[in-house]
């Protein structure tokens, strides 16, 4: 008798191992689906009448178990498991919402508020009697004098028109009397348009003689913030001689980011604090939301009014803006029991004696840890808050209807494999599930769905879908007429949290007919969401699930 090498040695431990495993996943398996199927059966019949998840020879037909969502079904774990994983649970209940949204304000001068001093005629400035920046102006008052040709010119014509008008009063002519009259008018008129004022024009009249030098006068009350003129300076009509701002009122210009503007609305009341003035906090009014986000920070920015008696808010000083949001009572689920998987949201209900149920909800915006339930759920039902990602894992692994061709192991059936009659002559264990699988390959040939009064049947090439490049056709009718005219895109992705879904556009072929070549780069289930727009119409999305690499032998 020849000695065993330790090679050899080595390598009849490690065939021991894998088959130990072989017949441990095989019994396993089994032993789970006949333990979560009557808990299953109980939980989804809601009218009290369960159908048979056994054929009439008494083995299990697992296309019977429910898979609820997509990809995704009842999971089951026992009550010592979900203290060692964590799993943790709360009341879905009403309760009131409310956060503060911060953000960085500045102030800014009031644009309504603001005073530009500009001249119509050309001249030097003789005296100046606003000479520096920052100085407080009424309205009315005297900021310089200035000197124009023209403007003397004007009123030489005013005063040779009121003597003309005079003159001629005694006239029986009446059609003179009115030219004058009229002439005398023009001339007012001229000098009016010339900034001069009445009461200046009523002087010029009494004094008789043109003014060489003339008066500008403040149009506002403010403070001076910018100054263009100078003693002896020549100014023309183009220039801004003064900018004269109302300081009483300003604004505060806050930049919110862009997940928080859904809370963000005219009228909203907000409060300001800076660091100049620590205890003091100031009120205002958000009035504008501007229309356009910064490329830059990904905020936009959002006008509050503050009124600035006392002026201790100057124009460039940044502080703390805070907006007390308010979403009244409403329906709200916890941040951490959502799994967000980019396609859908799905949390999980709590059904009893260890079983817990993905449930897919539409969820509003997010205020503080909170989201708002739109659909999905309902007041009182309790959700897992804590180890919902592991309760995935299972819920995923409960979804197969064929739980070893997910593990490459397709041909065997698991009803031999509990009974222990496992044909295992001639190993083609491909020709042993051929029978019973053909049906559920053509059912996953083509898949038929209505959506939007659309008709959607979707196929692969190969059918049925393997791993790795496919092609993906999508034939879309409207009342049995082929629809040529839509942009069509595939987004497809697993449905598994953390997944990223690929999005390609789908290439018209013939009349109604969709192409796009996809890879499915792992075995399992995929979800493909068809996104259909066409002219005028809404835009209809609907999702098909398929199944890559069923039924194939892995490293078999």
């Amino acid at each position: 008798m020849r000695n065993i090498t330790s090679r050899q040695y080595r390598w009849m431990i490690v065939g021991t191992v894998i088959g130990i495993l072989v017949i441990v996943i095989f019994v396993f398996q089994e032993t789970m689906w006949n333990t979560v199927q009557p808990l299953i059966a109980k939980f989804t019949d809601k009218d009290g009448h369960t159908e048979s998840s056994m054929d009439n020879k008494g083995n299990m037909n697992k296309s019977s178990s429910p898979e609820i969502g997509t990809g995704q079904a009842y999971a089951m774990v026992t009550p010592a498991r979900q203290q060692l994983i964590g799993v943790k649970t709360a009341i879905v209940e009403k309760q009131p919402l409310q956060t503060v949204i911060r953000a960085v304000g500045r102030v800014a001068y009031d644009e309504q508020r603001i005073t530009h001093v500009n001249l119509r005629m050309a001249g030097w400035v003789e005296d100046l009697f606003v000479d520096y920046t920052g100085e407080l102006v009424r309205k009315d008052q005297p900021l310089f004098t200035l000197y124009s040709q023209e403007l003397v010119a004007t009123q030489e014509e005013y005063l040779l028109a009121l003597r003309a008008s005079e003159g001629i009063q005694d006239t029986p002519l009446v059609e003179v009397r009115e030219q004058a009259k009229q002439l005398v008018e023009a001339a007012r008129d001229r000098l009016r348009l010339w900034t001069i004022t009445d009461k200046q024009i009523q002087e010029l009249a009494r004094r008789g003689t043109p003014q060489t030098y003339v008066t500008i006068y403040s149009p506002a009350t403010g403070f001076v913030v910018d100054k263009k003129v100078f003693k002896g300076m020549y100014v023309k009509p183009e220039m801004t001689i003064y900018s004269i701002a109302d300081l009483s009122t300003v604004w505060v210009l806050a930049d919110v980011f862009e997940y928080e503007m859904p809370f963000i609305e005219i009228g909203q009341s907000g409060t300001l604090t800076l660091d100049a003035y620590p205890d003091e906090t100031f009120h205002g009014k958000i009035t504008y939301i501007y229309p356009y986000l910064s490329p830059q920070t990904r905020t936009v920015r959002v006008r509050l009014v503050f009124q600035n008696p006392s002026l201790r808010l100057k124009p460039d000083m940044y502080g703390t803006v805070r907006i007390q949001v308010n979403r009244g009572k409403t329906l709200t689920v916890a941040e951490e029991a959502v799994l967000d998987s980019g396609t859908r949201k799905v949390v999980f209900v709590a059904r009893g004696e260890g079983m817990f149920e993905p449930r897919e909800v539409t969820l509003g915006p997010k205020v503080g840890a909170f989201y708002e339930v739109v659909e999905g759920l309902q007041p009182g039902e309790r959700i897992v808050t804590s180890g919902t990602f592991l309760l995935d894992s299972e819920s995923k692994l409960m979804a197969s209807t064929n739980m070893m061709g997910s593990l490459g192991m397709g041909g065997v059936k698991m009803e031999q494999a509990q009974m222990g009659q496992m044909d295992m002559g001639g190993m083609d264990m491909g020709a042993m599930g051929q029978d019973k699988n053909m049906s559920q390959m053509e059912t996953d040939a083509t898949k038929k769905k209505t959506a939007g009064g659309l008709t959607l049947v979707l196929s692969t090439d190969p059918t049925p879908a393997r791993m790795g490049d496919n092609r993906v056709h999508v034939t879309i009718t409207d009342d049995n007429k082929p629809v040529s005219d839509a942009n069509v895109l595939l987004t497809y992705t697993m449905p598994m949290p953390g997944m990223i879904p690929s999005m390609v556009p789908m290439v018209p072929g013939k009349p109604g007919v969709y192409d796009a070549n996809v890879n499915l780069g792992m075995a399992g289930q995929w979800d493909l969401t068809i996104a259909i727009q066409r002219p005028g119409q809404p835009e209809v999305k609907e999702t098909v699930s398929v199944i890559a690499g069923a039924g194939k032998m892995s490293g078999m």
